[in-house]
């Protein structure tokens, strides 16, 4: 049984298209970090991502390039230029890398994550 809960994090106008902004979260009783992009490539569209850079070891993913590879929304890490894809979390230069992803929603003008 899980004890995620939708949290508030920052009023919608806080974002910028294919820019993305960090919040510290409460993940299961411990704070978590958090990439939130907003893409406007296509149709707008939230995605969240763990902030943590896995080959990188820092809490920088939300500083990275927003883009796409093959159509796949991704964020080029700012350190070593890693693609993680917003939908899934991996790693598109090595499978066996990811990053935890998140659901995102607008509700009433707000960002929430479910964390």
């Amino acid at each position: 049984m899980s004890n995620q809960q939708w949290q508030r994090v920052c009023a919608e106008t806080d974002l910028f298209d294919d820019a993305g902004v960090c919040a510290l979260v409460d993940s299961q009783g411990a704070d978590s970090q958090v990439a939130i992009f907003k893409v406007s490539q296509n149709e707008q569209q939230l995605y969240a991502i763990g902030n943590f850079d896995p080959i990188g070891k820092a809490n920088v993913l939300y500083r990275g390039i927003v883009g796409s590879v093959a159509n796949e929304p991704v964020v080029a890490s700012p350190l070593y230029k890693q693609h993680f894809s917003l939908t899934n979390g991996k790693c598109l230069q090595d499978e066996d890398v990811s990053v935890a992803v998140y659901s995102v929603r607008v509700n009433d003008g707000f960002i929430e994550l479910l964390a």
